[in-house]
């Protein structure tokens, strides 16, 4: 398959400014329940930033908070140099043009078809109607599911929606993906394919993105895998073939950032916590 160039929206950056998203002593409660307790870190433009950690731990209201569903108690958000924190509903819808989401449970319209699930975003924005057919198109034919435009989703697997799940993410050409448990839920031969696509997106349109996993291979995959435009597929990275995945990982714990960095400084942790979490 032969991948067009990234437009120049989708691999602009701001002037003087290589982040996409930043959390700056975020706090967090429901009632009594402290959910995040002082959060703090950069996700840089074109980087993948891995969020993991057990359940309850606060990764998936980060992606909420990103997009501005949930106000923080206290602290600074910054998503593409906009103060989420401090915006009004009216300003969030405009930013949120330029972040595409990939819910666990992809979250398509069960009555609308598959074009017009990824169109949905498009139409609202009342885009003419050959450039419509033209980014769906692309977009389908990204995730390697252009033949099924006229179905439902009833009529496709699991794994099948989810990857029309992003192509709904990325058909706008988001600055930013946020990718929610994107193989929750899928058997690993699937899951495997989602992260390639994951993969491709991050190496050829350098889109920044946030993903939330409870499978560490998902993490592994992505710091250790690059796609090859050239075979179309996903190779592993090697001493002989050394490449720069732009890929960290965040782990939490109770709702505290216990740490962030690259593989490498994973693998050389003492922490006893983090290195019983990640064996």
């Amino acid at each position: 398959m032969q991948l067009s160039s990234p437009s120049a929206s989708a691999t602009a950056e701001a002037p003087g400014n290589d982040l996409s998203i930043t959390f700056e002593d975020v706090q967090l409660a429901f009632e009594q329940n402290k959910v995040l307790r002082g959060v703090s870190f950069q996700l840089r433009r074109g980087e993948t930033k891995v969020l993991l950690g057990i359940a309850g731990a606060g990764k998936s209201t980060i992606l909420k908070l990103a997009l501005g569903l949930v106000k923080p108690d206290s602290g600074r958000i910054s998503v593409l140099g906009e103060e989420v924190s401090s915006m009004e509903e009216e300003d969030l819808f405009a930013l949120r043009r330029r972040v595409g989401m990939v819910f666990q449970e992809s979250a398509l319209f069960d009555s609308l078809t598959v074009e017009e699930n990824v169109s949905y975003r498009l139409r609202e924005e009342h885009a003419p109607e050959d450039e419509i057919k033209r980014r769906v198109v692309e977009a389908l034919r990204f995730v390697e599911l252009e033949h099924t435009l006229e179905k439902f989703p009833s009529e496709l697997s699991g794994g099948m929606r989810r990857r029309v799940a992003i192509a709904r993410a990325i058909v706008n050409e988001p600055e930013v993906i946020l990718y929610d448990s994107p193989t929750g839920g899928l058997d690993p031969i699937t899951s495997t394919r989602i992260i390639e696509l994951v993969v491709k997106q991050r190496d050829f349109y350098k889109t920044s993105a946030l993903l939330v996993t409870h499978r560490l291979q998902d993490a592994f995959t992505l710091a250790s895998s690059y796609f090859d435009p050239k075979a179309n597929e996903m190779r592993p990275v090697t001493k002989d073939n050394p490449k720069n995945t732009n890929t960290s990982f965040m782990i939490m714990r109770d709702g505290k950032v216990i740490f962030d960095g690259n593989a490498t400084e994973l693998a050389c942790t003492n922490d006893e916590y983090i290195r019983e979490f990640i064996s």
